[in-house]
């Protein structure tokens, strides 16, 4: 994934830019960077690795080297950025989020109509965010380009970009898998992925811009220059995952979200009578927590935490890109509450079951820790398709998702002609599914919520809203 954050105002922006890039850490564990302007030295860049550092530990010693009334940041979870450019549109600091599928498709095409080269990463593979600054390019203005752009790739694009001016452009993508929301003080303005980074700082909600919208900030004012668009596909996943607790996307807070979600899952547990007799409710530390609250709240049992995840020395910026070794650091990060454990049946909810890997882990260090029953709620449906329009998972192919896995092996390749089946609980296809998940995973029982129940929970029209990665429609 990967998140963003600008300001422009009367004052100098560096603290600002700082902490409000810093607040987007939980999106993205591979590069940060800043890039500051003022009218007298222009633009001042610089990018580190955040692999195994936090992002201000990284940035703390480039602060007295900043000035200026305006900058932008990105966390990102793929290329180095933001990156300065300079075309016949001047020169600016760009930084994107989002994929882009075809990207050595556009790469040749570029080639063919004269480009003459990219710069390569250590990879061999061009930088994302260069490839979208050369489609930019291609228009007469930062609008044309922008178009343009995002019209070209296939994926998404949400675009912060950073005028020789001192002004900031903003686009969010042209379905708005994203979000991008502005806030105002008496200074100026700032925009972000998430908007409390800018209210820890002082701003107050200003805007949130539609589908498609770009907007052009000043400290003074927020220009519409190209007006929204009429279809929306925001991401489920932006509440039931990767979103901040004290967020809001569509005037939809994510804390309340995940904890009608638990409301929901309980109350369809209470209707059908599958409640487990359990001791306590708990969350998988920490990403299941708040709709393991909305549950049991619901069926009016105690929540408790049988484990908790040890971070002083395993920060989230430390993610490994081996399997193994990642694997092996969410281990050592789970502590034990013998007490809340031993002889106890528990019945635990996540935010989603992916891979599997991890979770079948976590029950094992439960049945070895001495539990007596252990029961496992997943607060989305079975994911059947990876992403196409986000890089928030590592996932190569979707056989790595268990449960495509596991219809294939069910059926083999005839599954992929049941999925509406296999994602509705309720079919034979779909119990048969969770049947053979709970199985391989070792649970007592395995239950998912409804795509019906999601989107209950998000409460936005769920015309609006993606829910590929279940559906595999766009």
């Amino acid at each position: 994934m990967g998140g963003f954050y600008g300001a422009v105002s009367d004052n100098d922006v560096v603290l600002d830019v700082f902490f409000g890039t810093d607040y987007h850490s939980h999106l993205g564990t591979r590069r940060g960077g800043m890039i500051i302007h003022n009218n007298e030295d222009g633009f001042q860049r610089q990018i580190h690795s955040i692999e195994n550092t936090p992002f201000r530990t990284k940035f703390e010693n480039d602060l007295l080297k900043f000035k200026g009334n305006s900058g932008i940041g990105s966390i990102s979870d793929t290329d180095p950025q933001p990156l300065l450019v300079r075309s016949h549109l001047g020169m600016f600091a760009i930084t994107t989020v989002g994929k882009i599928n075809n990207a050595e498709e556009l790469i040749k095409e570029n080639f063919d109509e004269g480009y003459n080269h990219f710069m390569a990463m250590s990879s061999g593979e061009v930088n994302t965010t260069e490839l979208v600054a050369a489609l930019i390019s291609q228009g007469s203005s930062f609008v044309e380009g922008i178009l343009h752009a995002q019209e070209l790739i296939d994926g998404s694009l949400t675009i912060l970009i950073l005028t020789e001016d001192g002004e900031i452009i903003a686009a969010r993508d042209k379905l708005g898998r994203l979000p991008v929301l502005i806030g105002k003080n008496e200074h100026g303005h700032a925009v972000a992925f998430e908007s409390f980074a800018f209210q820890k700082l002082g701003y107050q909600n200003e805007y949130e811009l539609g589908p498609r919208e770009i907007v052009k900030i000043n400290k003074d004012s927020i220009e519409t220059i190209s007006p929204p668009g009429d279809k929306m596909q925001i991401c489920a996943f932006l509440w039931t995952y990767y979103g901040y607790p004290n967020s809001n996307y569509e005037g939809k807070n994510v804390e309340i979200m995940r904890y009608n979600n638990g409301e929901i899952m309980a109350e369809d547990e209470l209707e059908n009578g599958t409640l487990p007799d359990v001791d306590f409710i708990a969350g998988v530390p920490d990403s299941g927590v708040p709709h393991a609250i909305g549950y049991a709240n619901k069926v009016d049992k105690d929540f408790a935490r049988p484990f908790v995840k040890y971070t002083p020395t395993w920060p989230r910026s430390f993610m490994p890109t081996d399997q193994n070794i990642r694997n092996q650091v969410a281990k050592m990060k789970q502590i034990p509450v013998p007490e809340l454990i031993e002889d106890k049946k528990l019945l635990l909810i996540d935010d989603s079951i992916v891979r599997g890997t991890q979770l079948r882990e976590t029950v094992e260090f439960l049945y070895d820790s001495g539990a007596k029953e252990v029961h496992m709620r997943s607060a989305c449906p079975p994911i059947l398709f990876g992403c196409k329009f986000l890089n928030f998972s590592r996932s190569n192919s979707d056989m790595e998702l268990i449960a495509r896995k596991t219809i294939h092996e069910l059926e083999g390749d005839e599954g992929i002609n049941h999925i509406d089946e296999y994602l509705d609980i309720h079919t034979e296809r779909g119990q048969n599914l969770i049947k053979k998940i709970q199985e391989n995973l070792g649970f007592d029982s395995l239950s998912y919520q409804t795509l019906d129940g999601l989107l209950e929970a998000i409460d936005i029209n769920p015309c609006d809203i993606c829910t590929y990665c279940w559906t595999g429609k766009e």
